[in-house]
This record gives structure tokens, C-alpha cells and sequence, in this order.
């Protein structure tokens, strides 16, 4: 548990790097609404991870092993890429900083595939709800350094030492990849090209799911955190100059409460999962998601009030922590540790097309016609159809063969 902790740490800290200080970056440098939001697309590398998720299922590097070696050289290369981002002007080289930024956004996803492979490898069933919570409690960590450490920075230090400072961070994870035990390999294989390699994983479930149970496990992880995942598309900008915060109080705040909150929530999560079955917390941790969407409606409404901001962080983050540790589990209890890269990988990309596919498109967009107060009523909206699909996802817990206890 403490190096899913560690790992997690290490996955979490590129992602604000490329969105929401990346905004506050780009928000301060004076670069438009439309621009910004059109910047998150960088994050399809989230979403298309699956495209190149085979490699790290079928080759092996000559050292640390089938997981650890991948984690390893690609943490190594995120800290260089991090540090470079941040020496690049963001209005005098638009296109150099969005170049950079989608390399880390790539090495990011490809750092998630790994490590979703090894969650997946490692624990066992009975450990899959603890790991995810361990796992999104170092995710958050990381997030509060990249969050709210880079914030108050923001206000006494120039942002290339910022990402500098962000990029040193990165050793914590090269730390837990050597600490960390390497799963058993699941037996020698072989893809005979790109279009096998990425067909097997998907063969391999529609086979063991059967075809209802495979659309159930697609469409649930697509819709799930639909709402949640678009509400983060213009957070910062909203919290900015949508509600009027600074952003020393949007990083104690946003940030620092809301990494308590996400603590609380994942530990809770670890217990209420095997305390009460999957299927009851998956039903009620979304409501709990979908209703939190509603107090950024009524901060958007009552503009600047600190107790709104600090009410709906906490509600936020807790239940945002219950909902991806229970949602994280479900992931693991699909897929087979054979091909576990790839299958997390596909099934992780379908959950971020709320954020990177439809709140690039949309998201601006819909807060010119509905205002920011509409904006996050409708988010809250689309966790619906997910939540419909909640029971019938969770009714049997897949697990993969020879992981049953």
C-alpha cells in the first residue's frame, strides 16, 4: 500500500501540469477563454492511450522487469520533458509550449497505462479497494503540490521555476518504482502486430464477459464520471474569474481542503467498498458526485463567498475519492492480468472523454449560452445515464481467471 502510494504520487503529479495550472499559467500570461479551453485537448493522450497500451503488455526492457522498467524510464523522461516545458514563453511560443505540453501528457498516459497494469497485477481481490484508495490518496498528493504549492508560487516566483520545482518532485516516484516489487509475469506472449495487439485484450473480454456483460462494463465506464470529468475542464478559469477568488485562496482552498477531503474520502472508501458491495457504492458515491456539481452552481451564484467555496470543496473531494476508489476497483476486477495494460488502458480512455474530447469541444461554449451557475447544473446532469448503469455494472464483480480467492 505504500508504494500504490508512492506510484500514485508519481501518476498524479504531470496531470495539473497540463490542465488547471497550465490555465492559471495561461490565465496570467493573459491568454483567452476560447484558447485555453481549446488547449485541454492535450489531454486526448488520455483518452487514445489505448492505442499504444499493447507495447507495455508485450515488450520488455532489459532491466527491472516487465513493469518496472517501463515505469522507470518514463518517469525519467517526464521530469525532463516538465522541467523544459516550463522554460517555454507561453504567448512569444504558443506552439512550442503546446508541443511540450502534449509530450508530457503522452509520457503521463503512457506512465498510467504502467501502473494501472501493476495495481491491477499486484493486488489481489480482497486488496483491490485499499490499493485504489492508497493509490488516489498519492494521486491527490501529488495534485496538492502541482495544485496548491504551484499557486502560491505563482504569486512571489516566475512559472519556469515552478515547473522546475515540479519536475524535481518527479523522484519520488523513480524512488517507489525501485522499492517497489515486481508482479509475477503471467506467462511468455507474443502479438503478431498492432491491430492483434490491440484486438486480444478486447476478444479476451468480450469472451469472459459474454456480449451484455461487455456493453454493460463499456457503456458504465464511459458514463460514470461523464459529469464529473466535464466539470474540471474550466475549473481554475471558473474559480478565477468566474467566481473572483485569488489564487493564494483557490490553492488553500481548492487545493489544501480539498486534499483533506479526498484523505477522508479514500480512506472511507477502502472500507465502506468491502463493508457494502460494489454495486450499492458505486449507486451511491455517484449521487454523491453528481450532487456536489450543484454547490459549484450555487458558489457560481452567490459569487466570492469563502464558506459556499469551502462547502462545496469538501463535499467535492470527499465524495470524488469514494467514487474513483470504487470505480478504480471495478476497472481491476475487468481485467485479466495477462493483457492488463491494455484493457485498463481502453477502459481508463473511455472514462476521460467527458473531459478531454466533449469539454474541449463544449465546454466554453456551453458556459457562453448557460452561464457558469448552468454550466455545472448540466454536469451534474450528465451523471445520470451512468448511474443508471451502476447496478447492472456491479451486479457480479468480474474477476479475472486464477485471481478468485
Amino acid at each position: 500500500m505504500a508504494v500504490l502510494f508512492v506510484l500514485g504520487f508519481s501518476s498524479g503529479l504531470p496531470l495539473y501540469l497540463t490542465g488547471s495550472t497550465l490555465q492559471a499559467w495561461l490565465v496570467s500570461a493573459g491568454v483567452d477563454l476560447g484558447r485555453i479551453a481549446t488547449l485541454s485537448a492535450i489531454g486526448l493522450a488520455y483518452t487514445f492511450k489505448f492505442v499504444w497500451a499493447p507495447v507495455f503488455d508485450w515488450l520488455e526492457l532489459p532491466f527491472l522487469g516487465r513493469r518496472r522498467g517501463w515505469m522507470l524510464a518514463l518517469q525519467v523522461a517526464l521530469i525532463a520533458a516538465i522541467a523544459a516545458m516550463g522554460a517555454v514563453d507561453p504567448v512569444a511560443a504558443p506552439g512550442l509550449l503546446a508541443a511540450l505540453a502534449l509530450a508530457v501528457a503522452v509520457l503521463s498516459a503512457s506512465q498510467d497505462i504502467v501502473i494501472d497494469a501493476y495495481k491491477a497485477d499486484v493486488l489481489a481481490p480482497g486488496e483491490r479497494a485499499a490499493g485504489a484508495s492508497a493509490y488516489v490518496i498519492g494521486y491527490r498528493t501529488a495534485m496538492l503540490g502541482t495544485g496548491a504549492l504551484a499557486l502560491v508560487m505563482a504569486d512571489h516566483v516566475v512559472w519556469p521555476a515552478i515547473y522546475a520545482t515540479m519536475a524535481a518532485f518527479g523522484l519520488v516516484g523513480i524512488a517507489g518504482t525501485l522499492l517497489a516489487r515486481e508482479p509475477p509475469r503471467p506467462g511468455p506472449r507474443r502479438a503478431a502486430g498492432v491491430l492483434p495487439a490491440l484486438w486480444l485484450p478486447i476478444g479476451e473480454l468480450w469472451r469472459r464477459l459474454g456480449a451484455r456483460g461487455f456493453a454493460i462494463a463499456v457503456g458504465f465506464t464511459a458514463l460514470y464520471k461523464l459529469g464529473d470529468y466535464f466539470a474540471q475542464t474550466l475549473i481554475i478559469p471558473f474559480l478565477k474569474s468566474g467566481a473572483g477568488f485569488r489564487f493564494t485562496e483557490i490553492a488553500a482552498i481548492y487545493q489544501g481542503l480539498g486534499y483533506a477531503s479526498t484523505v477522508i474520502g479514500g480512506v472511507g472508501a477502502g472500507a465502506l467498498v468491502a463493508r457494502l458491495g460494489m454495486a450499492r457504492v458505486l449507486i451511491g458515491f455517484g449521487l454523491l458526485q453528481a450532487a456536489t456539481n450543484l454547490l459549484y452552481a450555487w458558489l457560481a451564484l452567490a459569487g466570492a463567498s469563502v464558506p459556499i467555496f469551502c462547502a462545496a470543496v469538501l463535499c467535492d473531494g470527499i465524495a470524488n475519492a469514494m467514487g474513483t476508489a470504487a470505480f478504480v476497483a471495478y476497472l481491476m476486477s475487468v481485467c485479466s492480468p495477462a493483457m492488463s495494460a491494455t484493457q485498463l488502458a481502453l477502459l481508463t480512455s473511455l472514462s476521460s472523454v467527458g473531459q478531454r474530447v466533449l469539454g474541449a469541444a463544449f465546454a466554453d461554449e456551453l458556459v457562453a449560452r448557460a452561464g457558469w451557475w448552468g454550466f455545472f447544473a448540466a454536469t451534474s446532469a450528465m451523471a445520470i445515464p451512468g448511474l443508471l448503469l451502476a447496478r447492472a455494472a456491479a451486479r457480479r464483480e468480474f474477476a479475472p481467471p486464477g485471481r478468485d480467492p
